[in-house]
C-alpha cells in the first residue's frame, strides 16, 4: 500500500494551525481579559498575556504556510504547555463526559510536539 508522509504532514499542518487560528481570531475579536486575569493570577507580568496572539494567531499562520514551522509549532507547543497550567494548574480531572478537562490544548500540544519532531514536509513554503 502507498504512503503520502507529506500529504499526511500538510493535513496536520493545515489542521493545527485553521483550528488554533480560529482560536486566535476570537480573541483577537473579544479580547484577552480571561487570559490576563489568568496570567495576573498566576503572578506572572500582565504583557504575558499578549503572548497568546503569539501563539494562536501569528505562529499558526506559519504553521499553514509550512515556514519555519518546526519553530512555530515549537512556539505553540510552549503555549500550550502556558494554558494548561495556567488554566487547569496541571490538574487531571474529568468532565460530565468523561473527558480531560484540558483535553483541547493537550491535543493541540501533541500535534505540535509531532510536527516539531516530523517537520513540516515537501509542501510549504520553505521546505527541502
Amino acid at each position: 500500500m502507498p504512503t503520502y508522509p507529506d500529504i499526511a504532514k500538510l493535513l496536520l499542518r493545515v489542521t493545527l494551525g485553521s483550528l488554533l487560528l480560529a482560536h486566535g481570531i476570537h480573541k483577537l475579536i473579544h479580547g484577552i481579559g480571561g487570559v490576563h486575569a489568568l496570567v495576573i493570577s498566576a503572578g506572572l507580568p500582565a504583557f504575558f498575556a499578549y503572548g497568546v496572539y503569539v501563539g494562536e494567531l501569528i505562529a499558526p499562520l506559519f504553521i499553514i504556510l509550512g515556514l519555519y514551522g518546526r519553530i512555530a509549532s515549537g512556539i505553540v507547543a510552549f503555549n500550550m504547555l502556558m494554558a494548561i497550567y495556567l488554566a487547569y494548574g496541571f490538574h487531571l480531572s474529568f468532565t460530565k463526559y468523561g473527558a480531560f478537562s484540558f483535553e483541547t490544548p493537550l491535543m493541540f500540544f501533541v500535534m505540535a510536539l509531532v510536527i516539531v519532531l516530523i517537520g513540516t514536509g515537501r509542501y510549504g513554503v520553505n521546505s527541502k
